[in-house]
């Protein structure tokens, strides 16, 4: 078994083994603040490497969410910079994100075959049905749902409908999957198949994965990285490595270095949530 931690070290002191030569993505003094005047993050500064998974932990309403939307593109900073130091650039100097974005619901389409959902990115690119056959089929194949190709959204179980979402958001190849609570609504049971699944996909893929969550025991057996943010104004407030090997499985689960990591994160994000409470 391995040797139980006594404390979890910080992600800065080890970044130098993990992320070699430029970050994939840089944040740098980020904050949004709303039309109506609320601040949700303030003064984020973030690095992460080529080959991460990377959990942002924090209570609901901190920003998590907003921050992965403005890392994707679907948002604006209010201040600061996102920068893809290692991407090409379009001619009105945009960083060419090469990304999947999985939602906290599957978003699938009612009317339309778990093929066709899958498809439905390549088809906005202007990628003909025919010549996406072949790579559709791998990704469903590579969740478990190659012999749904055919079936509707109504036909399938919640897990099936997230495995669906997370296919889709594959099919584009992407260098960097943006995950947002995929799993919080599911049952606890499948919420750990699918825990599995995504980090085998992980490993055999080598993403780089940015997830949100507000879980804890997820963050911990997932990530070889976790961001803790405080409450709203979300900001960085604890940087954590996760250094326990991969795979990962039942065995680290219920291992005493399992449980450590999460004593010691939890206590972070008790942390970060009382110092939010003592500012107001």
């Amino acid at each position: 078994m391995t040797e139980v931690p006594t404390v979890l070290r910080r992600a800065a002191a080890v970044s130098g083994a993990t992320n070699r030569g430029r970050p994939l993505i840089s944040l740098a003094g980020v904050g949004k603040t709303y039309q109506n005047g609320t601040l949700a993050l303030t003064d984020v500064n973030l690095s992460i490497g080529q080959g991460e998974f990377v959990s942002l932990l924090g209570p609901s309403g901190c920003g998590k969410s907003t921050l992965l939307r403005m890392i994707a593109g679907l948002g604006s900073t209010s201040e600061g910079s996102i920068d893809w130091p290692q991407s090409r650039y379009d001619a009105k100097g945009e960083p060419q994100r090469d990304l999947g974005f999985v939602f906290q619901e599957p978003t699938l389409m009612p009317w339309a075959t778990v093929f066709e959902n899958v498809y439905l990115p390549l088809k906005l690119t202007g990628v003909g049905k025919r010549a996406a056959v072949g790579r559709v089929t791998e990704v469903l194949a590579m969740v478990g749902l190659e012999k749904f190709a055919g079936s509707y959204p109504r036909e399938l179980s919640g897990g099936m409908k997230m495995r669906a979402s997370i296919a889709r958001a594959l099919v584009v190849k992407p260098q960097v999957l943006l995950m947002d609570e995929p799993f919080a609504a599911l049952d606890e049971i499948t919420r750990i198949r699918l825990n599995n699944d995504l980090l085998g996909l992980w490993q055999s893929q080598q993403w780089t994965v940015i997830f949100v969550t507000h879980s804890v025991y997820e963050s911990v057996y997932l990530s070889n990285r976790i961001v803790v943010m405080s409450a709203r104004p979300g900001r960085i407030v604890a940087d954590l490595a996760i250094d326990a090997p991969y795979p990962r499985g039942e065995m680290f689960r219920t291992s005493s270095t399992y449980n450590e990591f999460c004593r010691t994160t939890s206590a972070e994000l008790s942390r970060a949530m009382a110092g939010a409470e003592e500012e107001h």
